[in-house]
């Protein structure tokens, strides 16, 4: 077997995919955490642009480039990949902004944990949503469609076609938006039980003014937490299978609008 001739244009192809393929990659909101060291992230995008690069060296363009063009390029591929991996960190997003506001209401804005995934302290229900998040995100195969994504980019997408001016930008606004609003839909049974029991504490601390109100409410409103949480788990994970099931037409929407 022969050798492949390595010339200019060859590397220079092979450097484009390989900045989509680990921009995409990196940005898999499992492989985007400090839990992963980067020699691990860097040499998983190497090999699977390696795979990947003869399928899709006809869509990339084989002139020679200089190197300010070839940056500019390397830079829009970089661009493409982490606008498709915040579109799914969006979905992450809300999961923990729905787990922190859950928190805050039935006491736990002081309880923090260190996220290995963002490296930073959060809190103690918003992790374990995030990782709730990620388990069914694996479980899924979710991650399979960022592959498939990458593979369907190149088709839709050749290097050097990358235009912001687009609907672009909107979509991932109107698409931010709708994460807000799904983190509310989350949250929304728990903070209506929560909102009843502070109601119900405020009337029995009017009726029973030597009732100490202020030490009761803890431990009802992190029972009725935990209770509601146990109950709405499985429409927490429906939520969550649907908008991973979206995810595969958010990333052909992206592909047509840039």
């Amino acid at each position: 077997m022969e050798l492949p001739d390595f010339s200019l244009p060859l590397i220079q192809g092979f450097l484009i995919c390989l900045a989509r393929v680990g921009s995409m990659i990196g940005s898999i909101p499992v492989f985007s955490g400090g839990q992963l060291s980067p020699q691990l992230r860097v040499g998983t995008a190497v090999i699977f642009a390696l795979m990947i690069y003869p399928a899709v060296e006809g869509s990339i363009p084989p002139a020679t480039l200089t190197p300010i063009e070839l940056g500019l390029l390397l830079v829009q591929e970089t661009i493409l990949g982490l606008m498709v991996g915040f579109l799914a960190q969006l979905v992450f997003m809300a999961a923990e902004f729905a787990g922190s506001l859950i928190g805050y209401q039935m006491g736990f804005a002081a309880a923090n944990v260190f996220d290995p995934t963002t490296q930073r302290q959060v809190a103690l229900i918003s992790q374990f949503q995030g990782v709730f998040a990620i388990l069914l995100f694996l479980a899924l195969d979710v991650h399979h469609l960022f592959f498939e994504a990458i593979a369907a980019s190149f088709e839709m997408l050749p290097p050097g076609t990358l235009n912001l001016t687009g609907g672009a930008v909107p979509m991932l606004m109107e698409v931010a938006n709708h994460s807000l609003v799904l983190s509310i839909q989350m949250v929304a049974p728990i903070i209506a039980l929560l909102l009843l029991s502070n109601l119900t504490l405020g009337v029995m601390a009017r009726v029973f003014p030597q009732l100490n109100v202020f030490l009761l409410s803890f431990p009802i409103n992190i029972g009725i937490s935990f209770m509601v949480m146990g109950f709405s788990l499985g429409i927490f994970a429906t939520m969550l299978t649907r908008e991973f099931s979206e995810l595969a037409d958010r990333f052909l929407q992206l592909f047509s609008l840039l």
